[in-house]
């Protein structure tokens, strides 16, 4: 039986998810990568649900895993816009009024339109980033 060939590190398999998209997108989509990386030392990256997605690396109380609480973020990607979908949003503070919606599972979203909206919502992403790793069940 042969080997099953090893899944390449994570940033390998956003890099190349990113090089495959339009130019446009990708831009946005590798600026708020950046972003979102750069907003606490415990924000790792996957690929999941064939999505860039973001979550806590860092030690956690055992959970249900159907709960997602390890879920920081999924980018859910459109012709002309993409999604921010926090699953667990709900427990953010957002004084600003960034997060959009109000879904009873209690995920909540960010739109994105272009690279320059991405710009202007960078720092209350930052600190919405922040507010829900300082939540985390540790």
């Amino acid at each position: 039986m042969a080997k099953e060939k090893p899944k390449p590190p994570a940033a390998e398999q956003m890099d190349d998810l990113i090089r495959k998209m339009e130019r446009n997108q990708a831009k946005i989509v590798e600026y708020l990568r950046q972003v979102i990386l750069s907003a606490d030392e415990f924000i790792g990256e996957q690929i999941k649900w064939n999505s860039p997605s973001f979550y806590y690396t860092g030690e956690m109380k055992e959970f249900d895993p159907k709960e997602y609480k390890r879920d920081i973020l999924v980018m859910n990607l459109h012709k002309g816009r993409i999604l921010l979908v926090f699953p667990s949003g709900y427990k953010i503070n957002d004084p600003s009024g960034l997060l959009e919606g109000d879904y009873p599972d209690g995920r909540r979203l960010i739109t994105i339109s272009d690279l320059a909206d991405a710009k202007s919502k960078e720092n209350e992403l930052i600190a919405a980033l922040q507010d829900w790793v300082k939540k985390v069940d540790k």
